[in-house]
């Protein structure tokens, strides 16, 4: 057990994906271990972590003095090459690292990575087109955090026929399926608003439901500006 709770990662892969979750870790406070073949990427990455190396993951004598025991975590990043990936995450596996979580490009990639062990597969391209994608269908109206494919969290403004009511009045839930989870008003983040108080015509609420049921509120928030 460690003397102290500060965790320790190893991030294998530093392009754009692999040295932002390295970064922001050791700025979250944890300890980080960065590596990759390239020795430019090591070069660029050494000042904003614990330790930067250059070790190419399918040199199996380098990966046995890395130590994986130590480490809490393994964050695999190494773009399109899907034999290093996978040497990586058996390594990690045989090291005993106990959360290991790779990005992937594709399912198939992805199968063969949960198949060898990895506990999470991320893939940041299709995460961020869906997240354009949605912000395309909303038309912009509001900010929208994807919690899943089909749901998320999001700013509406108030609708004509909100105005002036409260929560308990308009009852969104029943009507819509969605929760108002908040209440932003005069620059405020009204957490949980009180049931019986009159809403503003320049609320904004923040709702979580489904992608399809936020865009039908924003759409008719759209059309009641026109």
């Amino acid at each position: 057990m460690k003397k102290n709770a500060q965790k320790e990662y190893i991030v294998i892969g530093l392009g754009r994906f692999g040295s932002n979750v390295a970064k922001q870790l050791e700025a979250n406070g944890c300890r980080v271990l960065a590596i990759d073949k390239n020795e430019t990427r090591i070069g660029q990455i050494a000042d904003y972590v614990t330790l930067a190396m250059c070790v190419d993951v399918k040199n199996e004598d380098a990966l046995k003095e890395l130590g994986g025991r130590n480490f809490d975590g393994a964050i695999i990043s190494i773009g399109h090459s899907l034999d290093a990936s996978v040497l990586a995450a058996i390594w990690a596996k045989e090291q005993g690292i106990k959360q290991i979580i790779a990005k992937a490009y594709d399912d198939m990639q992805g199968k063969i990575l949960t198949k060898i062990g990895v506990d999470e597969i991320v893939y940041p391209e299709r995460e961020m087109g869906v997240h354009l994608a949605n912000n395309l269908a909303f038309n912009n109206l509001f900010d929208a955090i994807e919690l899943t494919q089909e749901y998320s969290i999001a700013d509406v403004g108030t609708l004509d026929s909100w105005a002036g009511k409260s929560l308990k009045e308009l009852k969104i839930r029943e009507k819509y399926g969605v929760n108002v989870i908040a209440i932003k008003r005069a620059g405020a983040l009204i957490i949980n608003p009180p049931a019986d108080e009159p809403t503003k015509k320049s609320d904004v609420f923040v709702l979580l439901g489904l992608n399809n049921t936020l865009k039908k509120i924003a759409n008719t928030f759209n059309s009641q500006k026109k």
